[in-house]
């Protein structure tokens, strides 16, 4: 009969002025440097989009649970090495997207999560230094699988590392040429979760390649999706993906699910567009905005939406709405809901 939200916001409950460490006297000054060091950290590895990598890896996982000999160790290990290289691919995408031209300021990639250059939190040396330092944990992670699972691990790790680091890097650039999207199919697909069921037990029968098929087809449809929205700004700067050779009409029909009765539409990629997303959300009750932090632009739009929509809104990500005081007094005299910052 009745509802209730129950918000657990352990960001400020710990860490913050009046927060539970505060209250018992523990020393909170050097809390926001810790916390944007991690954030920053964070973002830059492009964390939000991991889990992808850790289901293709879990997925391997689950199906060695019914080997009789799987080494859950090494397993372990393989899924770690998988987590490390998303993260280094994630920074190597974007050292030679900035390099070559493709991300700047007002790109979609700047829009739709921060980019740690343009954000102003790494300068582009730093970039390469992380590169290395991953690429280096991932290489002793794989000395240790060839140490007992032999040459196959590295033909895994050297076929994956082919397409994430020449996926946007010259001279192949998969992705500007439209091969970027089969290199997802094949590396969430029967390279990682084949890999990890190989690393767990040692063997790798043909089933479990065809059992990797219908994630690939998921992350790849994920990506085809995000080349869609970004079909102008990629085809004015050349880079083409299989959207732009196919065309937007094509290439929806190739994501297309089987229908839902749920209508998906594109999101907010630039704030201009407040007024289209808020028409797209009226008659909803409640805007829950959990986008990476660091989008303070963004998460405003979004607010803007939600008031031009008439309905609650929700900020999970730690850009300041809630607590300011300008956003706090709208959505007052506008008698809606407002909640957050920074839920955990």
């Amino acid at each position: 009969r009745y509802s209730a939200i129950v918000v657990f916001d352990m960001h400020n409950a710990f860490s913050s002025r009046g927060g539970m460490l505060d209250l018992a006297g523990v020393d909170l000054s050097g809390a926001p440097r810790v916390v944007g060091a991690i954030r920053a950290t964070s973002d830059s590895a492009r964390a939000a989009v991991l889990p992808m990598t850790l289901t293709s890896g879990l997925i391997g996982g689950l199906l060695a649970s019914g080997a009789a000999h799987a080494n859950w160790w090494y397993f372990v290990l393989a899924l770690a090495g998988l987590l490390v290289a998303h993260a280094s691919n994630n920074l190597i995408n974007d050292y030679f997207d900035l390099t070559s031209g493709v991300d700047t300021s007002t790109a979609p990639r700047a829009l739709y999560a921060p980019h740690p250059v343009l954000s102003g939190w790494i300068e582009k040396s730093d970039l390469r230094r992380a590169i290395i330092i991953l690429n280096l944990a991932d290489a002793s992670i794989l000395g240790l699988l060839f140490a007992v699972r032999g040459w196959p691990v590295v033909a895994f790790a050297l076929a994956g590392l082919l397409v994430s680091v020449f996926y946007v890097a010259p001279p192949l650039r998969l992705k500007h040429r439209g091969l970027g999207e089969p290199g997802v199919f094949i590396v969430w697909g029967p390279l990682m979760v084949g890999g990890t069921f190989f690393v767990a037990t040692g063997a790798l029968p043909g089933w479990v390649w065809i059992a990797s098929l219908p994630y690939a087809i998921l992350v790849t449809t994920v990506l085809f999706g995000k080349h869609i929205d970004k079909i102008d700004a990629d085809r004015a700067k050349g880079v083409r993906t299989l959207p732009v050779i196919l065309g937007e009409r094509r290439a929806r029909l190739v994501a297309q699910l089987p229908p839902s009765g749920v209508a998906v539409q594109r999101g907010l990629v630039d704030p201009a567009e407040t007024g289209r997303v808020a028409g797209a959300l009226r008659g909803a009750e409640v805007l829950l905005y959990s986008a990476p932090s660091g989008r303070p632009e963004t998460a405003r739009a979004y607010a803007e939406a939600a008031l031009m929509a008439e309905m609650a809104f929700v900020n999970t990500t730690s850009d300041p709405i809630a607590r300011d005081p300008y956003w706090l007094s709208r959505f007052e005299e506008a008698g809606l809901p407002l909640i957050g910052d920074d839920l955990a």
